[in-house]
């Protein structure tokens, strides 16, 4: 079987209103693999905050993602969209 990348992914999260959605796109910018994110409001609740976060990258590995909204106290509603590549082969 073919090694795969996933380069892009957009997930539907659901996060307490703390931290604040900079600071979840910088722990979430700062994992190995993660070029890019971006974070936005969908709907504000009392006390959580429904967002989109859009990850781009070389290599985003989805269990250090899920690990990392976990340490955050959110969680991933769904994967809406993914985009995977093969990992170049190695002469």
């Amino acid at each position: 079987m073919v090694g795969t990348q996933v380069r892009k992914v957009i997930l539907d999260v659901l996060k307490p209103r703390q931290p604040s959605i900079q600071d979840m796109a910088s722990k979430l910018a700062s994992l190995h693999g993660v070029d890019n994110v971006g974070v936005s409001v969908v709907e504000i609740d009392e006390s959580t905050e429904s967002v989109k976060v859009s990850m781009e990258g070389s290599d985003i590995a989805m269990e250090s993602v899920r690990k990392t909204m976990e340490r955050l106290g959110a969680v991933i509603h769904s994967i809406d969209e993914v985009l995977v590549s093969k990992k170049p082969k190695t002469v």
